[in-house]
């Protein structure tokens, strides 16, 4: 029996075929595709029939050469949504999330609703492209979108919909929108109601991770001349299905999913909505079994991809290996930024980006490659172990060390920055966390695990982990507290 996991990044997307075999879980990827958003006159969009195509492709990949398939599952990134009119059709394509039609309108939303009543109903941390916002711009541009819609469905709802026709939200994903009270276990309709978007496009039903979401449709099996299999509704915001994929072995632990973004938190049994969270902008994002990820977003590694892209345009290429080597020649602690400044979302170019705001700073400016990755990778790690401390202070829990998780782990250097500015090990493991999560939810749907924790100690056991060990701790502890003195200021305290 094969269980067929697709993971969508931000950049890639790639099918798996799971099995379960003796306690163990094995998976393989036997399709990669690439992601990439289109720009179209002013607005920037995902491709989206493209990646339904390379789902299709999967699915004929997996019953050729992996056998029976016994079901399916979905995961991708969160907030950006997809519209279909009342006869099922969809109404173009979806906007990326880095598209500037929400700029200026988190502000106007906060000043009408407040962002305290806003947290206290949703519990979701203020990201400028939230889907509450995403719609609001929608509003405010008269876009015949909301006119004329009659669903609403996220990016891995509106894949799985092409697939069975079934028309579901997803919980883990849903909450992301900041539009679902985590109270009531629903849409927060007189939120909804408050900001003036039509309550009918928002899917009444909405599925639970492990749950069974629909079957392959007539026209997909005739297609594809495969049998009508169940579609599972996984944990279908990847950051979910990733969590499930950290190999803990207690209930309280911290985790970093490292990839294009950075989300470190811990798992609760129900969401902790405190003016200090509130304050420290942290969030509460369904997860699967029932449990809500307390967490934060990081601008993570897309500043090291930014970059590597725009030295390409500039005629130079680095692979990343290369990349990483050079800064580990580079001399430390000269420069560092903050990777969650708005002018990283999206610079022209990201080198110089990096540079005017060391320069701005009054820093040392970066010039090489390798000074501007190492300034890159140390202030990623000096971020994290801020926003890990906080989670221990809002939490009242201390953690042992930090499982790191995703392709982000591929870069030793960071893995290694990071237990030296913690002074704690960082256990480094599995890098397809979503993927190998995807398949474990199935996996429980299925009866080979008797719940998550069970298919986490399989996932132990099925994949390898590196244990990174603090180094030169005295030298990081000094370069961390300048790194929050002058770096953070005042958001230090």
């Amino acid at each position: 029996m094969t269980i067929l996991a697709f993971d969508l990044g931000a950049s890639s997307g790639r099918a798996y075929a799971g099995h379960v075999d003796g306690g163990l879980i094995k998976a393989e990827e036997i399709h990669r595709f690439p992601n990439q958003p289109v720009q179209a006159g002013k607005h920037l969009y995902w491709d989206i029939l493209r990646l339904y195509h390379e789902i299709k492709q999967g699915i004929l990949k997996a019953k050729n050469g992996c056998g029976r398939i016994s079901c399916i599952g979905i995961d991708s990134w969160a907030v950006d949504v997809g519209f279909l009119d009342r006869n099922g059709e969809l109404m173009g394509n979806p906007y990326h999330y880095r598209d500037p039609y929400t700029d200026g309108i988190m502000t106007e939303v906060l000043n009408e609703i407040g962002k305290e009543e806003l947290f206290s109903r949703t519990g979701i941390q203020l990201l400028p492209f939230n889907t509450i916002f995403q719609l609001r711009a929608l509003k405010k541009a008269n876009s015949p979108l909301l006119d004329y819609a009659d669903t609403l469905l996220m990016i891995p709802d509106l894949l799985r919909y092409f697939l069975t026709g079934e028309k579901k939200s997803e919980f883990t994903n849903a909450t992301t929108t900041q539009l679902f009270n985590p109270k009531t276990s629903d849409w927060d309709w007189e939120l909804i109601s408050l900001l003036g978007i039509p309550a009918k496009i928002f899917p009444k039903d909405i599925a639970k991770p492990g749950s069974e979401a629909g079957r392959l449709s007539q026209s997909v099996c005739g297609e594809l001349s495969v049998p009508a299999v169940p579609v599972i509704a996984v944990g279908e915001h990847d950051t979910a299905s990733a969590v499930v994929g950290i190999p803990a072995e207690t209930d309280d632990f911290a985790y970093l999913i490292c990839g294009t973004w950075s989300l470190i938190g811990t798992e609760l049994d129900a969401p902790l909505m405190t003016k200090q969270a509130l304050d420290w902008n942290f969030t509460n994002e369904g997860g699967a079994g029932g449990t809500f990820r307390f967490l934060k977003n990081i601008m993570g590694l897309w500043l090291f991809q930014r970059c590597q892209a725009d030295w390409e345009k500039d005629g130079i290429s680095y692979s990343s290996a290369e990349l990483v080597k050079l800064a580990g020649q580079s001399e430390a602690f000269r420069s560092a930024v903050d990777p969650d400044d708005p002018v990283f979302l999206n610079p022209v170019h990201m080198p110089e980006a990096i540079r005017e705001y060391c320069r701005a700073a009054g820093q040392h400016v970066p010039e090489t490659p390798g000074q501007i990755i190492r300034c890159v990778l140390e202030s990623l790690a000096f971020k994290y172990r801020f926003t890990f401390e906080r989670i221990e202070t809002l939490t009242g829990k201390e953690y042992d060390g930090l499982h790191m998780a995703g392709g982000g782990i591929r870069n030793e250097l960071l893995c290694q920055y990071t237990a030296n500015v913690l002074s704690r090990n960082v256990w480094a493991g599995p890098s397809e966390a979503s993927a190998i999560g995807n398949i474990a939810v199935q996996a429980v749907a299925l009866d080979m695990f008797w719940d998550i924790q069970s298919a986490r100690k399989a996932i132990k056991a099925s994949f390898p982990q590196k244990t990174y060990v603090p180094e030169d701790t005295e030298a990081w502890e000094r370069a961390y507290r300048r790194y929050t003195s002058q770096i953070l200021g005042a958001a230090s305290r």
